[in-house]
């Protein structure tokens, strides 16, 4: 065997079709396309959102307001207040809130708010805090401690 006589196997290639060389081909004339109609005409038929003359999908939906930004910081928040569930010996941490069921995962970083009172001496783990929750953690004989 030699380059120049390599050809496909029988049967596994297809002639394409010679569209509008005459009547003897088979597709002349209309060139397969039929007489009259939107389909025989050159940039004939419906888009492919056409649905039948139904409003299309792209316009029954509205519009949405804004935009997503891709960038927001997104924490676990848990308010001072909801500390209380703790006992005064154990650290708080972000595993000892999934245990408690004050957060689902340790997915997203965690920030203490200082919605509340709170009423038990704690020392408070957590990736931020902010001014009103660190000072009411001390005040009640706290610690807080930011985890990088």
């Amino acid at each position: 065997m030699r380059l120049h006589e390599l050809k496909p196997g029988k049967g596994s290639s297809k002639k394409g079709k010679r569209i509008g060389r005459g009547i003897g081909s088979g597709l002349g004339k209309t060139s397969g396309r039929g007489q009259k109609g939107q389909l025989s005409r050159s940039g004939g038929g419906k888009g492919t959102s056409f649905e039948g003359g139904q409003t299309p999908l792209q316009r029954r939906l509205p519009k949405l307001p804004g935009f997503k930004n891709r960038f927001k910081k997104v924490f676990f928040i848990v308010n001072v207040e909801r500390l209380n569930v703790f006992d005064g010996k154990e650290d708080v941490t972000p595993k000892t809130l999934i245990e408690k069921g004050l957060i689902k995962s340790d997915r997203y970083p965690v920030k203490i708010l200082g919605k509340g009172i709170i009423e038990k001496k704690l020392n408070v783990s957590a990736h931020y805090f902010t001014g009103s929750a660190k000072e009411k953690i001390e005040a009640a004989g706290g610690k807080t401690e930011v985890i990088t």
